[in-house]
């Protein structure tokens, strides 16, 4: 078998662990926050408003005045 003692020899293989610690992180990390973010509808005050016109809270006339505000 070979083996290789040297100054390089047992750096190679700390770094490499590390660099397979960092992955398992990022993947860990990855699925955490596809997880948690199921289930959040982001809504901008556009897609607020838009709902609430289709719901019948708002008249057409207060809906275009919030949506010309909304456009500034």
């Amino acid at each position: 078998m070979w083996h290789v003692d040297g100054m390089f020899s047992s750096g190679w293989h700390g770094f490499g662990m590390i660099i397979w610690l960092l992955i398992i992180a990022v993947v860990i990390v990855l699925i955490v926050k596809a997880l948690s973010g199921r289930g959040e509808a982001s809504s901008t005050a556009i897609d607020i408003l838009d709902e609430r016109y289709a719901k019948g809270e708002i008249s057409e006339e207060e809906y275009l005045k919030m949506k010309a505000e909304l456009d500034k």
